[in-house]
């Protein structure tokens, strides 16, 4: 008995490690200055982004809030039968960048990044950077955040055929990309210094 007694403690002391391991969404997700400074590991992800293909970290960052809500392991809500009976996803979009599996699959196929995990932080952001920089080569601007979001939610050739138009919903909360990234590019030129030569312990 006291082996079964053990087994189950071990197993309890267990899964509380395992969640107090996970990744929780920051305690300020409108301010991106206190995100990195709560994650640098997502800050160091964010400037490895940014210097592979250019996409600046508020943008970034402001997709990741919209798509996910910092969530790792965030899905779309299931559809239900009668308005009761849980059904399959619309979509099989996964993770912090809600990216979906051909896309993913894509883009591990394109960059080498074979063991991309979309419940990955630093997977995420270099997808979305990835993603991004195939507009920058058809003339978007790298702070068009409202451009890129309805790019990255139409695909860029949704998005050349104006599909968008037919989605209000999608051009209103494109708007709401662009207004919470320009939030955080107005708070990150305030603390951008500060984060680069600020050096944690812990992260």
């Amino acid at each position: 008995m006291k082996r079964y007694n053990f087994c189950y403690i071990a197993f309890f002391i267990l899964i509380f490690v395992l969640q107090s391991c996970a990744t929780k969404p920051p305690e300020n997700p409108d301010n991106i200055c206190l995100i990195f400074q709560e994650k640098r590991s997502w800050y160091k992800a964010a400037i490895r982004s940014e210097k592979r293909w250019k996409i600046p970290p508020y943008v970034l960052i402001s997709f990741v809030h919209q798509e996910s809500s910092f969530k790792s392991d965030a899905r779309p809500e299931r559809e239900k039968i009668l308005g009761v009976i849980p059904w399959f996803r619309p979509s099989t979009a996964v993770g912090y960048s809600q990216a979906l599996t051909k896309t993913w699959d894509d883009y591990k196929d394109e960059t080498g990044n074979t063991r991309a995990n979309r419940k990955n932080f630093s997977d995420s952001a270099d997808f979305i950077g990835w993603y991004a920089s195939k507009g920058y080569y058809q003339g978007f601007e790298k702070t068009d955040a409202r451009s890129l979001y309805l790019a990255y939610h139409e695909g860029y050739g949704g998005f050349e055929k104006k599909s968008y138009r037919k989605k209000q919903w999608l051009i209103k909360v494109a708007d709401r990309v662009q207004a919470r990234s320009t939030k955080y590019q107005k708070q990150y030129w305030g603390c951008a210094k500060e984060l680069k030569k600020k050096k944690f312990i812990f992260f």
